[in-house]
């Protein structure tokens, strides 16, 4: 006789299930691009925020992170609906490789609730904080040429905000809303957090989000004893200004270098345990350096752009560094694959350079010393921001555009009464030319205009233009219609200019570049 017995769930079919229990789609936005799921997510200690969801970017193919604040008094969020739009418009502008990118927003408002959704950039691999910890666990010890190159990321991306005008002021760098990916890049988040600051008025997110209207607890970033010790002394007692995130990162430089400021049990971390953490550093240009951002008077806290000409930081950029940012920033002036295909045409014998010395033999650079996959993980890795030029850049303002407002037509044609505002292009084009073709019968050119983005987005753009119309004229109607971005608004008028004089000087119908 057989005695059967009922199958049991195996743990990885549970997981499985639980997975996809976490997997279900629960909401969608109004135009259909993004998908909140059921997982939560931590993507640092954001004041505010009462909701932090995994959700899927169905445009993209990619995971991003769905935000929610929640309005318990309709009025309340009337009264700063406007001080709310304008912060939001501001930062989907917001473009750096060194910080998380605000994809979108939008105002909710229904009867019994008002909220505001915002989809962020999701970071996978964890916090810095977590990090630190992981390599203080496995008893290592930070490397010294990782924690230049770290501190050289985030001033990167403070020296942009500094210089956005109006300024952006963080007001929330702590080693929780710093993240690290796989490959070393650093990027800071939480960047919402804060309003603009210009001149002597500014707001805080206290003044868009009054007491008892925001639901959870605004101020629990300011009261968590864990990192109370990355706020100046001065924090929220006087104007806010660049010099509160200075001393916010010379705390998370201090942590880099030593993994871990202790602290007395719950306590909050004290003076003096910050000031043997910095006694500790064994490099006198290290335990310099953060003493500078940590300075009791914020008037004499160095600027992000000043310490980026630190000693512990300046270094003369190979050229080598200064060829891969060239390259990168004039990719669109280049075929797909112009590395790969120029790397396969060298001879691996050929002299690409010669050093000649007086005193002894002269030195050889051949191209078979160049390593194309290496040459490739470079370029890679300084498009994503790894290795940013910083060092010897004058500092200058950075404008942060305001975004188109929405037609009455696009208004009527999305699927809740709660519009989203109109997107502007933010995607760089990297790779564009264009056909230009006469009419006979007619003083009409058909242009016809291809655009690769930086996202491998094909575009195909065609129209007919008259003598009178200039490429000023056709690239604001394409910035217009979100075709392109602002940004690359006058590399494509050059590129028009040059294709429009080409074609009118030559003999042929037709002209492609």
């Amino acid at each position: 006789m057989t005695m059967s017995v009922p199958e049991r769930n195996s743990g990885s079919e549970e997981k499985e299930e639980e997975s996809e229990d976490e997997s279900e789609i629960v909401e969608e936005s109004p135009c259909g691009r993004w998908q909140k799921r059921k997982e939560q997510v931590s993507q640092g200690n954001v004041p505010g925020v009462e909701s932090a969801s995994l959700a899927m970017d169905t445009e993209e193919g990619v995971e991003v992170v769905w935000n929610e604040v929640f309005f318990q008094d309709k009025k309340v969020f009337k009264t700063v609906e406007d001080k709310m739009k304008e912060m939001f418009e501001n930062l989907t502008q917001v473009d750096h490789p060194n910080i998380v990118k605000f994809h979108k927003y939008w105002l909710d408002i229904r009867d019994n609730h008002a909220r505001v959704v915002f989809i962020t950039e999701y970071m996978s691999s964890g916090s810095l904080k977590q990090f630190l910890k992981k390599t203080k666990k496995n008893h290592k010890t930070m490397n010294v040429k990782a924690w230049k190159r770290w501190c050289t990321q985030i001033l990167s991306a403070l020296s942009y905000l500094h210089s956005c005008d109006p300024p952006i002021i963080h007001g929330n760098l702590t080693c929780d809303t710093i993240f690290i990916q796989h490959n070393g890049l650093i990027k800071i988040g939480s960047v919402w957090h804060r309003l603009f600051v210009n001149g002597k008025s500014h707001f805080s997110i206290s003044h868009i989000f009054p007491e008892g209207g925001v639901q959870g607890k605004l101020n629990q970033h300011r009261d968590d004893k864990r990192n109370l010790h990355f706020f100046c002394p001065e924090y929220g007692s006087c104007e806010d200004d660049y010099a509160i995130d200075i001393f916010s990162f010379g705390i998370c430089a201090l942590e880099m270098a030593v993994l871990e400021i202790q602290a007395n049990g719950d306590s909050a971390v004290s003076k003096e345990a910050i000031a043997n953490a910095g006694q500790s550093l064994e490099d006198p240009l290290m335990r310099e350096f953060t003493q500078m951002c940590v300075r009791h008077n914020p008037c004499l806290r160095p600027t992000a752009h000043d310490l980026l000409f630190h000693r512990v930081l300046f270094e003369v950029h190979s050229l080598k560094l200064l060829a891969a940012h060239c390259l990168i920033n004039n990719q669109y002036m280049l075929p797909e694959n112009c590395v790969e295909e120029k790397t396969k045409s060298f001879d691996p014998n050929g002299v690409m350079a010669e050093i000649i010395y007086g005193d002894r033999s002269r030195v050889q650079l051949k191209y078979s010393h160049v390593s194309p996959l290496e040459l490739d993980k470079f370029l890679e890795d300084v498009k994503n921001g790894i290795y940013p030029l910083m060092n010897f850049a004058s500092a200058r303002p950075h404008p942060v555009p305001r975004a188109l407002s929405m037609s009455q037509e696009q208004v009527e044609a999305v699927k809740t009464p709660t519009p989203e505002p109109q997107e502007a292009e933010t995607r760089k084009v990297v790779q564009m030319h264009c056909n230009l073709e006469s009419n006979e019968e007619t003083t009409k050119t058909h242009l016809t205009l291809f655009l690769k983005l930086d996202d491998k987005l094909h575009r195909q753009l065609s129209c007919d233009i008259m003598p009178s119309d200039s490429s000023r004229d056709l690239v604001n109607e394409l910035i217009h219609h979100s075709f392109i971005s602002e940004e690359d608004g006058d590399k494509i008028v050059t590129f028009l200019e040059d294709a429009l004089n080409r074609h009118r000087g030559s003999t042929s119908a037709i002209t492609t570049i």
